[in-house]
């Protein structure tokens, strides 16, 4: 069997029998290599991957965004933050879902995590929105949709997992983040001021606040905002690396609830277990795609499939978009991590022999990987919002968020045609 045979055949088997990505590419990997290099060859690359990534000073950042994120949502930070938007915009039509967007961005920028902010907002919002009759289409909806905010808006996982695989700055990848994602969370509020001004009944006006209930309602948010700051603004005014805001961000979080009682001992130690969990899967995730990716290019794989879309002559533009649409057909039945872990090492080169930024180029995939978190039959997030709302058909979920997956597309075809929204930032800050 040929070499190419054997990675395609062997990965959709293990794929379709539901073994776990990192898995599957552990044993095609391995066993590909010793097909082809001897088993000296393949032991020796396992022993060397492994230590490479689990000693790589930049993957921190993983658990430590984790934690932050985690300790953030038993603090309460993400409700403050919620509860100030909705006493500033939640008497106007759509109000209150517009307010669930602010506070998907905002405990994004804390977590890193699309289903952390998902299931964090869905638990603190949905309810509101059901005491003042929305649309549960909409509701379910901008929950679900919001929460693809969390790993385009850094500090983001995602970016980190592309910018170990694509060998990028982190710090650059996060400062291209800042504006796309700026322009996606306007999308997604003209979205739904869209649909709330063609069906009024889909998104009623909340009650009305008074100025110091808007007052004390900033005020409370205000740690969370102040956190983000300290983080985000950290990096991009040179005081810390990226390793080092999340530290800095994880130990302010648990300062805070220490200090404030929000947050008991036992609460950080299962905050801590559960980042411990989340990022051994990440770690082993990446391991594995070091293995694999070692054996794509000895069986030449990468220049078959560069050959292939090279005989289309689609120039620049047209192979990114092909490159792109090919993602978002991933994103139907496989988890964003396993398809930038399986595909990236194919694409890069494709995308570098072309010219094309592989930061300007990281937004771009990132995005779509998002995209593929509300898009049927696997959708993620949906998944996740359907567990917060149980008696809201599957269906309906899907109906609400498609709006809001238009968006994301209009949002991506705008990054397309203006490179500069993703690099302005990346290029301006550090030379």
């Amino acid at each position: 069997m040929s070499p190419v045979a054997v990675a395609v055949t062997g990965t959709v088997i293990l794929l379709a029998l539901r073994v776990p990505v990192a898995l599957s590419m552990f044993l095609v990997g391995f066993v590909g290599v010793r097909m082809l290099n001897g088993l000296n060859a393949a032991t020796g690359l396992l022993a060397s991957e492994s230590f490479t990534i689990a000693s790589n000073p930049e993957l921190i950042v993983v658990p430590l965004l984790i934690l932050m994120g985690n300790v953030a949502s038993i603090t309460g930070m993400s409700r403050r933050l919620y509860e100030a938007a909705y006493a500033l915009i939640g008497q106007i039509r759509g109000g209150l879902a517009i307010a669930t967007l602010i506070g998907c961005g905002g405990f994004a920028a804390l977590s890193g995590s699309s289903v952390a902010s998902a299931l964090t907002m869905g638990k603190v919002s949905l309810a509101e929105m059901d005491r003042f009759r929305y649309d549960p289409k909409l509701s379910t909806g901008v929950v679900a949709a919001g929460g693809t905010l969390g790993i385009l808006i850094p500090p983001s996982t995602g970016f980190v997992i592309y910018a170990v695989l694509a060998e990028e700055s982190i710090g650059r990848l996060f400062l291209a983040g800042v504006i796309p994602d700026i322009l996606l969370l306007l999308m997604f509020m003209a979205t739904v001021y869209l649909l709330c001004t063609l069906r009024p009944g889909m998104g009623p006006r909340g009650p009305s606040t008074t100025l110091a209930e808007k007052s004390r309602a900033i005020v409370a948010a205000l740690p969370i905002i102040i956190l983000t700051l300290l983080t985000i603004g950290g990096i991009y005014g040179g005081f810390f690396s990226p390793s080092e805001a999340a530290g800095v961000g994880a130990g302010a979080v648990i300062a805070y609830g220490l200090v404030t009682g929000t947050l008991t001992l036992r609460e950080l130690w299962g905050a801590t277990r559960d980042s411990i969990v989340t990022s051994s899967a990440v770690m082993l995730i990446l391991i594995a795609a070091h293995i694999f990716n070692p054996f794509l290019a000895l069986s030449h794989i990468p220049e078959l499939v560069s050959n292939a879309i090279g005989a289309m002559d689609l120039g620049r533009i047209g192979t990114l978009l092909v490159i792109l649409m090919i993602y978002m057909a991933l994103g139907t039945f496989l988890e964003g991590f396993a398809m930038l872990v399986l595909t990236l090492p194919i694409f890069v080169p494709i995308v570098s022999g072309l010219g094309i930024d592989l930061i300007w180029f990281g937004v771009l995939v990132v995005l779509t990987l998002e995209m593929g978190l509300i898009s049927p039959p696997v959708g993620i997030n949906v998944f996740i919002v359907k567990s917060v709302a149980p008696r809201v058909p599957l269906a309906d979920i899907f109906r609400g968020v498609f709006p809001f997956w238009l968006a994301m597309l209009v949002t991506l075809l705008i990054l397309v045609a203006v490179p500069a929204l993703s690099l302005y930032l990346p290029t301006t800050m550090m030379q």
